[in-house]
């Protein structure tokens, strides 16, 4: 259990200067060479950060589901890596716009038809939203600053989830996201009536 402790550490630590690297270069490159980034390549890295925030959001459920299986429960130290590196691959795309055209970025933030129902843009930007706050306050200096509140913002994780996942659903007929909503609902529910029943 030792190593597998430490090769946990080693994936955090890597997963984490990953994420800098990628917030560092993605927007650069999305702004500045947007011919790179084809409709596949763009879809694999929001597939990557959906694949990783599935992570985040099942690992912990799963941990108090079935306490037993002793290697699932030290995987919820990983949280932080995977949920910063989802983050900072979204975040990049909204970077890169505000790189691109800030004027207009933030110009249409405070309109109506940025938070609309229309082409279901509204579960976008609130989970993009959700996304940059848990990114900026994923560290120990933010923790120790909101207190209590920490642990409230870090919630928006659940906001970040379903927001992007009915996005991609409802808008690319991305069927997969469903099944993840599905998925992570159960287990939720799951762990939340074990853990009632444990009072």
């Amino acid at each position: 259990m030792k190593l597998y402790f430490s090769l946990i550490a080693l994936t955090q630590t890597i997963l984490m200067s990953i994420s800098i690297v990628i917030l560092l270069v993605l927007p650069f490159s999305i702004a500045f060479f947007p011919d790179t980034f084809t409709t596949g390549v763009t879809t694999s890295l929001y597939a990557l950060a959906h694949y990783f925030l599935l992570f985040v959001m099942s690992v912990r459920p799963l941990a108090d589901i079935i306490p037993k299986t002793n290697w699932i429960r030290p995987l919820v130290i990983l949280r932080k890596g995977a949920g910063v590196f989802s983050a900072s691959i979204i975040m990049s795309f909204i970077f890169a716009k505000i790189i691109i055209d800030p004027s207009n970025f933030f110009g249409s933030f405070g309109t109506t038809a940025y938070w609309s129902f229309t082409q279901f843009a509204i579960f976008a930007h609130t989970a993009d939203i959700s996304a940059f706050l848990l990114l900026i306050t994923s560290n120990k200096l933010s923790k120790r600053l909101l207190g209590a509140w920490w642990k409230r913002i870090q919630r928006l994780s659940y906001v970040y989830f379903y927001g992007s996942s009915l996005y991609l659903y409802l808008v690319f007929d991305q069927t997969i996201m469903a099944h993840f909503m599905l998925f992570v609902t159960t287990i939720t529910l799951l762990a939340f009536i074990k853990n009632q029943f444990k009072k």
